[in-house]
């Protein structure tokens, strides 16, 4: 179906002028089309915000994320996040310690706490769920955040990781990433 170099549309022009049945050529350039189009919009078809191929993309920050989701993740993290995790993401100053109630504070986002431990999959269900009711007192934002948002919260806080901790997250999460392949 493809010429010697792999080339579609020199094989689908070689077709049309040797003789090959306009239908058929029709046929085969939607078939083409539509993989196509499948392939450039597997993000949106995964369910998950685009979550699943995130490590695989890099963006104009030389990450994951693109400078205008930090940008947007800011303005959203300033408006619902900030009151619990900080201005800049350095959560409470005891976060490592149970209150009372037995549940821990918010943590720091910004690279020093625990948050680069967990891979997106668990970044994005703890914001969309809140944390686990036995542990903390994060509620669940799901309702009021979209994915899209989500995700730009989260490239707004991985961009005030320094480097050793963002490539640290970035083993973890393509580990993570195959091991969810090999699950199927």
């Amino acid at each position: 179906m493809l010429d010697n170099r792999g080339n579609l549309f020199a094989y689908l022009k070689g077709a049309v002028l040797n003789g090959m049945p306009m239908a058929k050529t029709r046929i085969l350039m939607a078939v083409f089309l539509s993989l196509l189009l499948a392939a450039c919009d597997s993000s949106q078809q995964s369910g998950d915000g685009g979550v699943a191929s995130i490590t695989q993309s890099v963006g104009d920050s030389g990450r994951w994320y693109r400078t205008s989701q930090v940008k947007a993740g800011g303005r959203i993290y300033a408006q619902h996040c900030t009151e619990c995790h900080g201005q800049e993401g350095e959560g409470a100053p005891n976060w490592r310690k149970p209150e009372p109630d037995g549940k821990y504070p918010p943590p720091p986002l910004n690279g020093t706490g625990h948050a680069w431990h967990h891979p997106m999959q668990l970044l994005t269900k703890v914001i969309k769920e809140g944390s686990p009711p036995d542990q903390g007192k994060m509620p669940p934002w799901g309702d009021k955040l979209n994915d899209e948002e989500i995700i730009s919260i989260i490239a707004w806080f991985q961009s005030y990781w320094p480097d050793q901790i963002y490539d640290a997250w970035l083993r973890r999460e393509r580990q993570e990433q195959a091991r969810e392949a090999q699950r199927g």
